[in-house]
């Protein structure tokens, strides 16, 4: 959420490192979607978001606020502005396709997403002419060249810091629910891959990705960053790529865990499902509750158990280690989330998971597509694109 706050720094002293939290309203909520660039006729992905974004400056008069470059120039990131409800910041995405659309005409591209593209070789994939991004591919080579892969992210305002660490760690407890019921990479560079969300094997391999370490308190976590500045595994904070994590400069927590779905009903329910559970997390740390946590080992052996089996995978709900198949758990938190759905005025967007939860994960419906026929990839990418156009599981 680039458009949330402007003059926000860290600041060094002979203490180390200071991790100023920016003050930002309780429960805002904004959304990132990394979105893929496909030829209409290959259904391959093209390198042109650079002249998209070019078009779409000219034909604005300036350049558009909310659509980004990304990593790769296959990509673009539609960003909404901060907001109070799930439908303000997904009318500014809506908005961002409506622009961006006339831009596509005459170029022979249209817009699809998930979390990897099923045939696309990585190695093909051109960065963007950015420093940061091409010192991040300089330094981790191979796997740093592996990154075709797109999310979404879903920040939510954190009124006090001291509320931040606690509600991450909660948060962890539904990590891997949240990866499950929005898998979109079974496919990657022509081949199934077994996995549910291969984009979560995939990303973790960057060195500071992959599930956040545990922090107690703010201290702790400004010495860590301190730490990776003085020894150059980063050069900024942001440069943190955990699955969730603090945005200090924005004031908010980021949920980054999630494939990019491939419509707009799947994006609009996955933000809220966030959403609630933030807003959740944070009135039972005001009622004096402890919030839960689990050790490591449990989240990462959910982390893996979610990728590799989606929708079917028994996870771990708790520190004492008991275990729950993700639709059973996911059906019971809908249920259990609905009156703050109805505070926070996205009722209708949690409940529209249901529908993911019948029809089945983008993952399991790509499958299916894929099988029906013939193996051919081409099928998957036609789906992506049906999906996006419809804006709806299909």
């Amino acid at each position: 959420m680039r458009l949330w706050l402007a003059g926000w720094c860290p600041t060094r002293h002979d203490g180390g490192v200071t991790l100023p939290f920016a003050t930002s309203e309780r429960s805002t909520v904004g959304v990132e979607w990394e979105l893929q660039l496909v030829d209409e006729d290959s259904l391959d992905l093209r390198q042109c978001a650079a002249s998209v974004l070019q078009r779409l400056e000219r034909a604005r008069g300036e350049a558009h606020p909310n659509v980004h470059h990304e990593l790769l120039l296959n990509t673009i990131e539609l960003v909404s502005n901060p907001g109070h409800t799930i439908a303000e910041v997904i009318a500014d995405i809506e908005r961002s396709i409506h622009d961006v659309s006339p831009v596509l005409n005459g170029l022979g591209v249209v817009l699809a997403t998930a979390g990897t593209h099923p045939f696309a070789n990585p190695l093909y994939q051109r960065v963007t002419n950015k420093e940061r991004y091409a010192r991040l591919v300089d330094r981790t080579r191979y796997w740093g060249q592996q990154m075709l892969l797109f999310g979404m992210h879903v920040h939510v305002g954190i009124e006090t810091r001291d509320k931040v660490l606690p509600i991450l760690n909660a948060m962890l407890t539904q990590h891997a629910h949240l990866q499950a019921i929005s898998a979109s990479s079974p496919f990657w560079s022509n081949k199934s891959t077994g996995y549910a969300s291969n984009r979560a094997m995939m990303f973790q391999q960057l060195p500071t990705a992959g599930l956040p370490h545990h922090f107690e308190t703010w201290d702790q976590l400004e010495r860590y960053t301190d730490n990776m500045l003085h020894t150059g595994v980063i050069e900024d904070f942001s440069e943190v790529r955990w699955d969730i994590r603090p945005s200090p400069r924005l004031g908010t927590i980021e949920v980054r865990v999630c494939d990019a779905p491939t419509n707009l009903t799947e994006l609009r329910g996955f933000a809220a499902l966030v959403h609630c559970m933030v807003e959740s997390f944070s009135r039972r740390y005001d009622e004096g509750e402890t919030l839960p946590s689990m050790p490591q080992w449990y989240l990462a052996e959910n982390k893996w158990r979610s990728a590799r089996y989606g929708m079917d995978a028994i996870l771990i709900l708790d520190a004492e280690g008991n275990e729950e198949l993700v639709t059973e758990t996911l059906a019971r938190q809908m249920e259990e989330l609905a009156p703050v759905a109805r505070d926070l005025g996205c009722e209708r967007e949690l409940a529209s998971l249901q529908v993911v939860l019948d029809r089945g994960a983008s993952y399991q419906r790509q499958h299916r597509v894929w099988a029906k026929n013939g193996n051919h990839m081409e099928s998957v990418v036609r789906l992506m694109v049906d999906e996006f156009e419809l804006g709806r599981p299909i």
